[in-house]
């Protein structure tokens, strides 16, 4: 095999890769965008994409997985129409960066989309704080199963990667959650449903509260400002 042949097996695997991750994250940038999300940045890792936007924690949750769910649709669309068009060895090494990217993504680690999908169920009837730290978990868990089961070398540089992002996510759980809880003092929120909850640490994505503190209870309003406002 000629070097100018193994540089172009090279060139378009390269490039088989870059186009499946830009168009699955074409699909989370034209869901948000359709809701009103506000795009910041998308950032491409060595185990894949991740489109950043500047809505905070406060949005709905089901806006949030119609966006997530958006990115693997695209990548299938995408699949079906280019492979039409291929001649069979291309199909090939296509049909299995395709595979591959879509099963790796669909992982319940997070940040990946199967992480933040995990995560997103959880919120529906956990806390802020339980759902993220049960995603959390549950990811290392499923992290520590794939290593395990692993035999490519870079397949674990890959993995080493995403391991230190959990590990920088977690690390970020005190600051995500009074980032969410200082949106919530600052913006107004539409919940149509309501929990009565124990203290300020309790607060769910999805709902209103009502707090008990001692003996008396206080509305979400009034318990964040005494958080972020004591003087007043």
């Amino acid at each position: 095999m000629s070097l100018t042949a193994i540089i172009t097996g090279i060139f378009k695997k390269y490039l088989f890769f870059t186009v499946i991750i830009l168009i699955h994250e074409l699909g989370h940038f034209t869901a948000g965008t359709v809701l009103g999300w506000k795009v910041d940045k998308i950032y491409i890792y060595p185990y894949g994409g991740c489109t950043k936007f500047l809505d905070g924690f406060n949005k709905s949750l089901f806006e949030e997985l119609i966006i997530l769910v958006m990115g693997p649709m695209f990548q299938i669309i995408f699949y079906f129409i280019v492979s039409r068009y291929l001649n069979y060895n291309d199909f090939i090494v296509f049909r299995n960066y395709n595979y591959a990217i879509l099963c790796f993504n669909l992982l319940p680690i997070y940040p990946l989309d199967g992480g933040k999908l995990l995560n997103i169920l959880l919120s529906f009837n956990l806390s802020f704080k339980k759902g993220f730290l049960l995603s959390i978990y549950i990811s290392i868990i499923v992290f520590i199963f794939v290593f395990v089961k692993s035999n490519s070398i870079l397949f674990y540089i890959i993995l080493i990667f995403l391991f230190c992002k959990i590990i920088e996510e977690y690390k970020q759980i005190k600051f995500y959650y009074n980032k969410f809880l200082l949106e919530r003092y600052m913006y107004p929120t539409k919940y149509k449903n309501m929990k009565v909850i124990k203290n300020i640490n309790n607060f769910y994505r999805n709902k209103k509260h009502v707090i008990k503190y001692e003996n008396k209870y206080l509305t979400e309003k009034e318990a964040l400002k005494k958080m972020f406002n004591p003087k007043v």
